[in-house]
């Protein structure tokens, strides 16, 4: 391994590059903070087909070609990336060091905006379902989009019951599929009757996409059900490995705890986006970013303009 040296030093690590992570460099960069953001090219936004609910872009703009244009900016800056998978973080007397790729680099501050991974249904083309809109992973993103269709919602009774509630709003066709036991208090219960939720819980063997773009679930019973949408809740898993073995405080699922300042437990390293308890939105993850990117900024005490300026030493 590479070893990290003091005159590689760099103002911020920024580990993860969805709307949070290129926000924060776009930032950064424009502070004149030495920044690199290491990927490694799994962000959740990629997979958004197409986004009507981001603001300022009326015709709508798919995950990917958001992502391009925040990367392109932050690189306009002087952000620099490296396509990599971060292995571990270590503290420092100067701050952290972060490895990734058989190498090292020394940094003073770290943000983790390594976001979730969605638990997808076991279907093939599941990824093909999603680019089709056919499988659909955020309602608040995309619900207004629904107009009318015949949704399932697929996941633990309790959880997929609530979350059929709230894509009421938006169609009076709503179907919970249970995956697992059809246990869930009788609050939840009522909540479907009264929104005329329908229940299905007897066990699925398969789903497939069909030609027509519907999705089509088969009970053990052999039963044959089909959606025009289908969103999975199934749950996910938060990406905040790095922090928590550094020995930062996390919530019960996962989600790192942090102050106003996008700051966790360990000092020096913060965190924005999907990895902190909030709603799942771009917006509410680049206005973290914006938060703690300037929050980075103040806590560096060496103004970065007087040292990129200043006259040789001889």
């Amino acid at each position: 391994m590479t070893g990290a040296s003091a005159a590689d030093e760099l103002d911020c690590v920024i580990v993860g590059a969805g709307p949070a992570g290129l926000t924060a460099a776009i930032y950064l960069a424009r502070f004149h903070r030495k920044t690199l953001i290491v990927d490694d090219g799994a962000s959740r936004a990629a997979l958004i087909p197409l986004s009507h609910n981001y603001p300022g872009f009326p015709p709508g703009i798919s995950g990917k070609g958001l992502l391009e244009r925040l990367r392109e900016q932050a690189t306009t800056y002087g952000a620099r990336f490296e396509n990599a998978r971060v292995d571990d973080i270590q503290q420092r007397p100067e701050g952290f060091e972060v490895f990734f790729n058989g190498q090292s680099v020394l940094t003073r501050r770290v943000l983790l905006a390594t976001g979730i991974k969605d638990e997808l249904p076991d279907m093939p083309s599941v990824y093909e379902a999603i680019a089709a809109s056919s499988v659909r992973l955020c309602s608040i993103c995309d619900g207004y989009e629904i107009n009318g269709d015949n949704v399932a919602v697929y996941g633990e009774a309790e959880c997929a019951i609530s979350h059929a509630v709230f894509l009421r709003t938006f169609t009076n066709r709503v179907t919970v599929v249970v995956h697992g036991e059809p246990k869930a208090c009788e609050e939840a219960f009522a909540l479907a009757e009264h929104y005329d939720i329908r229940l299905i819980s007897d066990r699925v063997e398969g789903i497939r996409l069909l030609e027509d773009q519907q999705v089509e679930l088969r009970t053990c019973k052999g039963e044959i059900h089909r959606f025009d949408i289908v969103y999975p809740s199934l749950g996910s898993r938060v990406r905040s490995e790095l922090a928590i073995r550094l020995g930062a405080e996390a919530d019960d699922t996962g989600a790192l705890i942090v102050d106003e300042h996008l700051r966790t437990s360990i000092p020096g390293l913060y965190a924005a986006g999907d990895v902190i308890k909030s709603l799942k939105q771009i917006s509410v993850a680049t206005g973290h970013a914006a938060l703690c990117s300037t929050a980075i900024h103040n806590s560096l005490e060496t103004n970065p303009w007087t040292a990129r300026n200043a006259a040789p030493t001889q």
